[in-house]
């Protein structure tokens, strides 16, 4: 066949899948089926290649190409545009046709011409003809109707500045037709709640028909399920489960009256496929672990239950981790608009969605709003985490320990073993330093890093494996001197892992949680204060997002019901690294290991079923590296038997040289796929597989009990001392620029405080001036509380907005120390009453609860004036009149006297 003819045999195929019946010309009859395409169609410019009719009107034509256009074949849309408006014989008069496709049989691109600034779009395959009668019959297309959308107003405050400008940039990409929609938003600042209020918007405006909500964990989408069922609106007085269908899918099935699927990816790439899921394969996000794809065909094949225009919006929540690899065909089989969402987006991130970001929201943003707090670090290095050890042979006898079963034996070592730090709780277990890190972690828990506490704040351990986590908890249990309950594990092979992540949320124990990579990313326990980092992590992004657990702001009575001790809700969280994770370098990327939850039989077998991705060969080829190192000369002998003389660094090479662009380009005469099939083939072997999980399990931890570990260093990281004195100079800055033109700092500053007392109000405008020079309360706090430890009597702030006063007194000399401005109150409360009472005027008992409500009034509100004395609490106990009634005539002098006073 000629090239035309192959692609006419392709388009013919996707043509009859989609719902279409073929005729020749010379068998023309447009009533045999609802939609019919026509082959050389005769116009009054030339047959057209197909013509496509519905109940017996000409709506489209289709321009067939050979494979090679597919190059060119945007420039073939003026020809398809000039069949479209051609005269079709015995066609009614004035009749047009409103759709246009270009194919090749591998490309195929639609132009709805009723769209305004109609634009072409590449298709997975050609429209159903009951779909296009649809179009036919609405009053508009949805890109038409996007453009209409009104502006979103927040006429009620339900939503924060961020959420406001992401649904409005938003809208604004919809009406530009713009196919992908990036929104970057910090985590904790509403991201889900943003995308349920869009989801609402285009069901109500834009009448979208129906729109995916994709997760990537079943965890994930029950509490998008559950904000979805219980998400009021702000124009509605009904919920959004009263005014839409929301069904998130458990089985291969989609109910037709579902208007929101919430969906794992993992799902539904299975419902396209016609395959049933089980359950546990979306319990784990397929970015860390792909033991989901085993047994499973790569290909997304034309679903015509499900066909690609099913959906008009698909939403990727965690975007930056479930949309590469396998997992993009989902979204490239749909023709949807797709909005993305994360917190971490990455390179890849911002090319998949053409760098077109509607909305950013960073982390500094969020925690000068409130959203967010911010971090702190606090190092511990021990000689042994830093240098590593020797173990002198000796003769002398080792402990030996079983990674699988933690079965012990001794045996002699033959030579002297030299470790570095890297090879820690892999090769080499050192209790005595697992012990040192946290034993230096537990005496300055309390003391240095959260001053004043009685109970450990909730901290989340990160481990390298599940064997270290263990060696971890036990060692934690025992140094803290706690039980079982006060130190729990939360891994994928926990045992009941979301039980203990509940209890950890919401429970006082477990104090202590100890995970690899579960709870690492996308799982948020407001309560977590501290983050204690005992494996290094190579990727920026993946290092974000385990920072991330610590940034949410919590309910003040939740934070308190968990930490008694507490003077103030969750103001800041700490890293403690004791791996010197925050320095070392980070890469877009985990290095070779990009799938650190997935075993190494997994991964042999995923690549066995069909998997040929760079990230699944690549960590397989990492897996392979680090096994050639420990395996014995011996085992290397019994290797090359089992490969039939392939070394197990042959295969590793093979598998990085299957995505190496210089090697295969020097390769002219093979293809990439053939490099990737010839990597791949020797696990294609049981026995080599066998022998590979095998050789790799007999493999031993070395115990070392004989170097005993030291602390070399532990205290904040400079670059936040650094950091800190940053914010206070800028402080001063702020000062001294704004001291003339902000009436507090003008009162302050000249000294006028003893005359003439603050109101909310001024410190109000002193607030909104910090925000646009990025200073915070906390942030400024923590500054002085690291810099000035001596003459800060708290690590935290009070109120927000009070204690801008107390920073504000500090810096101008008007205060010696830093106090929340409550307990300058208190304090002047005390000598300004002893000496009351002390001269002529002696308060009863009545006149002193009664100055004491004022004291606490004044607190709160900085000043107080007589119309206050109508307001709560004072009007329980009488209001203005009751308190005449006690202090007569001079109660408006009283009242400015104690204003004075309590500001001294």
């Amino acid at each position: 066949m000629t090239p035309e003819q192959k692609a006419r045999v392709e388009i013919d195929k996707k043509l009859t899948t989609s719902g279409w019946a073929l005729q020749d010309m010379n068998e023309f009859n447009p009533a045999k089926a609802p939609g019919v395409a026509v082959r050389e169609f005769r116009t009054d410019t030339g047959p057209v290649d197909y013509l496509l009719f519905i109940d017996r009107k000409p709506v489209g034509v289709v321009e067939a190409k050979k494979a090679e256009e597919g190059q060119n074949i945007t420039y073939h849309e003026t020809q398809t545009e000039r069949y479209a408006e051609s005269n079709i014989r015995w066609a009614v008069s004035g009749q047009t046709v409103r759709f246009a496709y270009e194919a090749t049989g591998i490309i195929t691109r639609f132009t709805d011409y009723a769209d305004e600034k109609a634009r072409s779009r590449e298709m997975f395959s050609f429209h159903r003809p009951e779909t296009l009668r649809g179009m036919l019959t609405d009053e508009s297309t949805i890109r038409n109707r996007m453009k209409t959308i009104p502006i979103f107003e927040d006429d009620k405050k339900q939503f924060r500045d961020c959420q406001v400008n992401a649904i409005r940039g938003l809208e604004i990409s919809f009406a530009e037709n713009r196919p992908r929609a990036l929104i970057q938003m910090a985590t904790g600042a509403g991201k889900t709640y943003t995308a349920i209020t869009a989801v609402y918007r285009l069901l109500k405006y834009a009448k979208a028909k129906r729109i995916l909500f994709l997760v990537d964990t079943r965890n994930l989408g029950s509490q998008a399920e559950t904000e979805f069922i219980g998400y009021m609106p702000n124009d509605e007085t009904r919920r959004f489960s009263e005014l839409y269908d929301v069904r998130r899918l458990n089985s291969g099935n989609i109910p037709s009256s579902a208007q929101v699927c919430i969906s794992t990816i993992q799902r539904m790439y299975s419902v396209l496929r016609g395959e049933e899921l089980d359950e546990r394969n979306e319990e784990e996000n397929p970015y860390e672990h792909e033991g989901a794809l085993r047994g499973k065909p790569r290909e997304v094949a034309y679903n015509a239950k499900y066909p690609p225009e099913f959906f008009d919006v698909i939403i990727i929540d965690e975007c930056h981790r479930s949309i590469y690899n396998i997992w993009q065909q989902v979204l490239d089989y749909f023709d949807a608009f797709q909005i993305g969402l994360t917190a971490t987006p990455d390179k890849r991130t911002f090319g998949y969605f053409a760098e077109n970001v509607v909305s950013e929201y960073t982390h500094e943003q969020a925690v000068l709003d409130n959203v967010n707090v911010g971090f702190d670090t606090y190092l511990i290095e021990t000689e042994i985490t830093k240098n590593g050890a020797e173990l002198k042979a000796f003769g002398q006898a080792v402990e030996k320990r079983e990674r699988l079963t933690r079965a012990k034996r001794w045996e002699i070592l033959d030579e002297d073993l030299n470790y570095a730090g890297t090879q820690l709780d892999r090769d080499v277990v050192n209790k005595s330093q697992i012990r040192t890190v946290i034993r230096t972690f537990k005496d300055k828990l309390l003391t240095e890093i959260f001053p004043g506490r009685l109970e450990v704040p909730k901290t989340i351990i990160f481990a390298k494996t599940d064997s270290h986590a263990d060696d971890i908890i036990q060692t934690v249990r025992d140094e803290f001197g706690e039980g079982n309950a006060f130190c729990r594990k939360i891994t994928y092979n926990a045992d009941k892992p979301e039980t203990a992540l509940s209890e950890f949320r919401n429970d006082y124990n477990p104090r202590i949680t100890v995970t690899v990579d579960m709870i690492a990313t996308g799982t948020d326990v407001k309560p977590v204060e501290c983050l204690l980092f005992m494996r290094d992590v190579r990727s920026r992004n993946y290092f974000e997002q385990m920072k991330g657990r610590g940034t949410r702001t919590t309910n003040e009575e939740d934070f308190k019901y968990l930490n008694p001790s507490a003077v103030s809700n969750k103001s800041r969280f700490v890293i403690v690294d004791a791996v010197g994770v925050t320095k070392s370098l980070k890469t877009e990327s985990r290095p070779l290991e990009r799938k650190p939850g997935v075993s190494l039989k997994d991964l042999m077998m995923s690549v066995v079923m069909g998997a040929r991705d760079e990230d699944t060969l690549t960590t397989l080829a990492g897996r392979l590296t680090r096994l050639d190192k420990e395996l014995t000369p011996s085992e290397q002998r019994k290797f090359l038997e089992v490969s039939h003389g392939l070394t197990i660094s042959d295969i590793a090479k093979s598998l990085l040289n299957a995505y190496d662009d210089d090697y295969i380009e020097q390769q002219v005469m093979a293809a990439n796929v053939e490099f990737i099939e010839k990597a791949v083939e020797p696990f294609f072997d049981p026995k080599l597989r066998e022998y590979i999980e095998t050789v790799r399990k007999n493999h031993d931890q070395i115990i070392d009990s004989t170097n005993i570990d030291t602390v070399k260093d532990a205290g904040w990281d400079g670059s936040y001392r650094d950091k800190a004195e940053s914010d206070i100079a800028t402080f001063k800055q702020f000062i001294e620029d704004n001291k003339d033109e902000i009436t507090a700092l003008s009162i302050l500053y000249s000294g006028a405080w003893r005359t003439r007392p603050l109101t909310l109000q001024m410190i109000q405008e002193v607030h909104d001036a910090m925000k646009q020079w990025n200073l915070s309360v906390e942030r400024l706090w923590d500054a002085y509380s690291h810099k000035l430890n001596y003459i800060v009597n708290t690590k935290s702030p009070v109120s927000k907005l009070i204690d801008i006063v107390a920073l504000l007194r500090l810096e101008l000399g008007i205060s010696t120390e830093l106090a929340p401005y409550s307990d300058t109150v208190n304090y002047n409360f005390m000598r300004w009453t002893m000496a009351k009472n002390a001269g002529n005027v002696h308060f009863t008992d009545e006149q002193m609860n009664w100055l004491r409500m004022v004291k606490d009034f004044i607190a709160s509100s900085l000043a107080i004036t007589p119309d206050d004395l109508n307001l709560a609490p004072f009007n329980r106990h009488g209001g203005l009149g009751k308190f005449y009634s006690l202090f007569g005539d001079g109660y408006e002098a009283l009242l400015d006297e104690i204003n004075l006073a309590l500001a001294a």
